[in-house]
């Protein structure tokens, strides 16, 4: 059986920080903990598991502080967790049986993150994340936000899933700030930093500034293929905000030039057509979601309804909005398959049952 070290950055979790370690410390054979400058209770919480609890000088620079903490690890493979994230019971046995059958030559383990939820507890976004990484492989974070590792040798795309439950937001100024930094001392983002400032200028309402870091993004044409899609759907957020709906529909339309469609794509169409009351072309976006087959394993960020749910309840609104009450009525039927008790599907049981009785 292999080993695993836990190793988490920290600071100010005391809220969350024990509730993430109750769920793992059975399943880790080390946990390290990084404190980047707590002034709460935190180390003194992750002193009740560990004594490994260490500081690190806090630079602006995530990859810095996760670098770090991977190396103080002494086991076979290092593990990241947020002090929000939690391993579900479900998830806890399924990482047992990747510790006892675990292979030695697979230098990187992705697992689901799961990290959107609707109100009944369904995960409605989530995307794979590199989460076990051999130890002296050579392998290092990069990037100062929104770090990541880039793969290399054999990698297995393990059946557990790590759950990121917030209790409270997080600073949502922090990570623009390290970005507008790093500007200010001359530093040329790379393409993956680059996607992420854009996002985070759009989150920040600042559209314009926004579109022109995403299409500089596009056009130089070194991004990655899941980001250069998701970079045309927040051009196309920022152009709706800006009252440019066209420039909006082009964008979208763009991102078939890296690959086949996505439903989330097609659902974002189906959307921009039904707001104009175009109600037909609206189905046939929605129509060619249903046929976009969801591969979690591309690595992009996946919304889980736009696979179901999402485009069969439209589809519901649109052919009745069509008269085609009969095709309305199975979809609602199909959205239901997704979500028995969503309130959309059961008001539009009882909207056509209604109808029956009127007649």
């Amino acid at each position: 059986m292999v080993t695993v070290s836990l190793c988490m950055i920290v600071k100010n979790e005391e809220d969350v920080l024990s509730r993430c370690l109750e769920s793992v410390e059975d399943l880790v054979d080390e946990i390290i903990i990084v404190d980047t400058g707590s002034t709460d209770h935190t180390r003194e919480i992750a002193g009740r598991f560990t004594d490994r609890v260490y500081d690190f000088t806090w630079v602006n620079d995530f990859a810095a502080a996760r670098n770090y903490a991977f190396s103080l690890a002494e086991k076979d493979y290092c593990m990241w967790l947020d002090a929000d994230d939690v391993i579900l019971e479900a998830d806890q046995a399924a990482f047992r049986v990747l510790k006892e059958t675990l292979e030695p030559d697979v230098c990187v383990v992705m697992a689901k993150y799961d990290t959107g939820f609707d109100e009944n507890g369904n995960v409605t976004f989530s995307y794979f994340r590199e989460r076990l990484i051999k130890n002296h492989t050579g392998m290092r974070w990069e990037g100062a936000v929104h770090e990541a590792i880039a793969p290399v040798g054999r990698v297995l795309y393990s059946q557990f899933a790590v759950t990121h439950r917030k209790l409270r937001p997080s600073d949502p100024d922090r990570n623009l700030l390290i970005y507008e930094r790093q500007l200010e001392q001359g530093v040329k983002l790379e393409p993956r930093q680059q996607f992420y400032y854009g996002r985070e200028l759009y989150y920040h309402q600042r559209y314009a500034q926004a579109v022109q870091v995403l299409e500089d993004f596009l056009d130089e044409g070194r991004g990655w293929v899941e980001n250069s899609i998701d970079a045309c759907c927040h051009c196309a957020y920022c152009y709706e905000r800006m009252e440019q709906p066209e420039r909006a529909l082009q964008s979208l339309l763009r991102s078939f030039a890296y690959d086949r469609p996505r439903a989330e794509v097609c659902c974002e169409l189906g959307r921009w057509f039904f707001q104009r009351e175009q109600i037909s072309l609206a189905a046939y976006w929605y129509s060619l979601a249903l046929t976009c087959p969801r591969d979690d394993r591309r690595g992009g960020f996946i919304s889980p309804d736009c696979y179901g749910y999402l485009p069969c309840i439209q589809l519901c609104v649109c052919y009745s909005r069509l008269g085609d009450l009969e095709r309305a009525k199975r979809m609602n039927e199909l959205a239901a398959s997704f979500k028995p008790d969503a309130a959309p599907v059961l008001h539009n049981r009882a909207y056509f049952q209604s109808l029956a009785v009127g007649r």
